[in-house]
């Protein structure tokens, strides 16, 4: 039976990326409180947090610091825009210290609520800025398939996941989805990462080609993929593709939303990729997930466009109420004070191969046919037959039924499609909690072992 709780939620609430009919049945999980890396239900049962809530809580729950910071700035000036030219002090602060920390030129920086909103405003100022320079054919552009960008229009387009397009009517015209770099599945036998990469590169070309180069804008990868299964990408990829772009002058714009501030033991996932891209999107660990805050840096080419533009028209028509929401920098700005004083990102890089040790040793599990990651996240793709990476029956859901599991054990983690179960821990898991992660993980995965054996399933 469903507590209170549980009823009135399944009769108000809407729950994003959610089996709506399943969960009247089951009931949501309802957190009440947090701290560290731990979260507790209403019945006071704790759990160890490895998705970080959505990639995002880098520096775990009930910061104080976070928490006075946002109510010294809610004291202070608890709203205002920079709509018309208006501006305040935390804004400012945020975008000087982002344009110091980049690792690449940045000349300005425009706020958002969110990484999707981050990635629709890159679409919008990619087509701003071909108008700007009289290249009205120069619009395509070209993400991956299973990559993630988010759910807006624009942004469910960039988004290379079938459950973001279906009876949505998406993508729209002009959004082009390239191969996955997943070596795992997409290499072909005995062929090397650095072979798969150099084969992924001809085939971009080719694909740009047969496009017209005349009419692709941009390019957009994360560094690392999330949503789309925790995917690391294969050696040599970035340096191959990014030939090809930079011959079709082709904007690169790097989704820097789960990877960005630390992930992957480096300030950015660009750094630890080897990306140089033009642009990079935010949001997420921006502010540990306390406020919602994302943005985009504005190269110069970019931004002398802008100002033509608004030369020409009058005006920068683009943007958002909330956009450098003053409480929001203000929490940024500490986030980003404490990632220094206390060498967060640092930590992460010590911190890494012991998490990425027991990643590995998951892969010797009977269930497991990969089991990979980089600084503080990573994925495994649970397999029906290792040999031949045969899986099985999606409609199982077979690391839906492990993830349930390892909540059993007291553990958060995140299913994914392609029966992949990812891992992203708050940046501050000590030692002793990253092992505490993978021994829950194990016993999740011998359960659901258990469970397959018990349901005869077989291989498809």
């Amino acid at each position: 039976m469903l507590s209170n709780l549980a009823v009135r939620d399944v009769e108000t609430l809407i729950h994003p990326y959610t089996n709506l009919a399943l969960v009247r049945e089951t009931g949501p999980l309802v957190l009440e409180r947090g701290h560290g890396v731990w979260v507790y239900d209403t019945d006071g049962r704790p759990y160890l947090e490895g998705m970080a809530g959505l990639w995002c809580t880098s520096l775990g729950y009930s910061n104080e610091e976070l928490v006075e910071a946002a109510r010294d700035q809610m004291a202070r000036l608890p709203f205002s825009h920079l709509f018309s030219g208006r501006s305040h002090d935390p804004a400012i602060e945020l975008a000087e210290t982002l344009k110091e920390i980049a690792p690449i030129p940045v000349s300005k920086v425009f706020f958002t609520s969110s990484g999707s909103e981050a990635n629709d405003t890159q679409v919008k100022l990619t087509w701003y800025l071909n108008n700007a320079l009289g290249r009205p054919r120069k619009k395509k552009i070209i993400a991956q398939r299973k990559g993630y960008h988010g759910v807006t229009v624009a942004s469910a387009s960039l988004t290379g996941l079938p459950a973001n397009h279906a009876d949505w009517d998406l993508p729209l015209p002009g959004f082009l989805h390239a191969a996955c770099p997943h070596h795992y599945r997409g290499a072909e036998a005995g062929e090397s990462e650095e072979a798969f990469s150099a084969r992924l590169a001809a085939e971009l070309d080719a694909f740009i080609q047969r496009e017209d180069p005349d009419t692709v804008a941009a390019f957009i990868a994360e560094p690392v993929m999330g949503a789309g299964g925790a995917i690391v990408p294969p050696k040599g990829y970035f340096a191959a593709i990014q030939r090809v772009l930079a011959a079709y002058d082709i904007r690169f714009i790097a989704d820097e939303v789960i990877c960005g501030f630390g992930r992957l033991g480096t300030w950015f996932g660009a750094e630890a990729m080897e990306v140089r891209p033009h642009s990079l999107s935010f949001a997420k660990a921006v502010t540990s997930g306390y406020m919602p805050l994302g943005g985009v840096t504005v190269e110069e080419p970019l931004y002398q466009a802008m100002l033509d533009e608004s030369r020409k028209i009058g005006t920068f028509g683009h943007g958002t109420t909330y956009s450098g929401h003053p409480v929001a920098c203000a929490v940024a700005i500490k986030t980003l004070e404490i990632y220094r004083r206390d060498r967060i990102v640092e930590g992460v890089a010590e911190k890494a191969p012991h998490f990425q040790r027991r990643l590995s040793a998951l892969a010797e599990h009977p269930l497991v046919g990969e089991a990979r990651g980089v600084g503080l996240i990573g994925g495994l793709e649970i397999v029906a037959d290792k040999a031949s990476k045969r899986q099985y029956d999606p409609k199982a859901g077979v690391a839906a039924r492990c993830v349930a599991f390892a909540q059993a054990e007291g553990l958060i983690v995140r299913f994914l499609a392609g029966d992949r179960v990812a891992l992203c821990p708050p940046l501050v898991i000590a030692p002793d909690e990253i092992d505490t992660l993978f021994d829950r993980l194990g016993r999740a995965l011998d359960r659901t072992a258990e469970w397959i054996r018990q349901e005869g399933l077989q291989a498809v």
